[in-house]
């Protein structure tokens, strides 16, 4: 009698899981049918607006030429030590804020105040100061990176539930065998997602200090594409950079349904388990 409603429930829940990949698959499959039919009209000329069949071979092409692999690598590089460094020092800046009110108070207007530069603008501050190369792109990658990380890292210490923390203090939980057994699980969700659009934005960072101070990535191909007035190219290498870009995405978002249950519970130090309500998360 208990099998049949936990039979449909389960059904139910696999129905939903095909709604959630159905539906942009749908979508986007509509709107490059849409795309197709407005090129091949001639409404638009090619010229501005290829037809997606047409990227899909320019794509094809350079992926079996091998060449944009190449550049892709590169650029994937950039963006990962870039989203690397930038989480190493918003992690400990994040839990200094979260956790000293003097830091929170004298570090939070210059943190703030430092995101209304545009990162592009640091670019030729960043040539000066390091050259061209690796370093300055991975420099203002992690520039990107830092605040989502930083905001998410203090938004996830910051809403703990206040109980469960009380009640690992008189476990004997402190410092680090709080920050290892009880912060960092329950704060988990929060802090992924930073991770998580910080490695998207990493993606920009890679592509517009290539632009901005010269690289051997895809930004190097894409302002050759433009100077050449390669439009199909243009889309070819931009659905390189969409794809690099979700798949960094889907990667830390199956690391963190991995990590982190819906409804956590966290052991204090002697073995007790509590239930914890998951921090909120910034996005879905």
């Amino acid at each position: 009698m208990e099998q049949a409603p936990l039979a449909r429930t389960l059904a139910i829940h696999r129905r939903a899981r095909r709604v959630v990949w159905l539906t942009p698959l749908a979508l986007g499959a509509v709107v490059l049918l849409a795309w197709e039919a407005v090129t091949r009209s001639g409404v638009v000329s090619p010229f501005f607006l290829p037809a997606p069949s047409a990227v899909a071979v320019r794509l094809w092409t350079e992926l079996t030429a091998g060449n944009l692999l190449a550049y892709t690598w590169i650029t994937w590089v950039e963006a990962v030590l870039g989203s690397v460094l930038g989480a190493a020092v918003a992690f400990p800046l994040g839990y200094l804020i979260a956790r000293n009110r003097w830091a929170a108070a004298g570090l939070q207007p210059y943190v703030a105040a430092s995101q209304a530069l545009p990162a592009v603008a640091l670019a030729p501050l960043l040539v000066i100061w390091v050259g061209y190369g690796l370093l300055p792109i991975v420099l203002l990658c992690a520039l990107l990176v830092f605040f989502p990380i930083l905001l998410a890292t203090i938004l996830g210490l910051r809403t703990l539930d206040p109980e469960v923390i009380d009640a690992a203090r008189l476990d004997g939980a402190h410092g680090w065998s709080m920050l290892r057994h009880m912060e960092v699980p329950m704060s988990l969700p929060s802090l992924l997602t930073g991770l998580r659009n910080g490695f998207t934005l990493s993606v920009t960072g890679a592509v517009v200090g290539e632009f901005v101070m010269g690289g051997r990535g895809l930004g190097m191909v894409l302002s050759v594409q433009a100077n050449s007035a390669d439009t199909t190219g243009l889309f070819a290498t931009l659905a390189v950079l969409a794809l690099l870009a979700v798949l960094m995405y889907a990667a830390l978002r199956l690391v963190e349904r991995l990590a982190v249950d819906d409804r956590p519970t966290v052991r204090t130090r002697f073995g007790a388990r509590r239930a914890v309500r998951p921090s909120p998360r910034s996005t879905p």
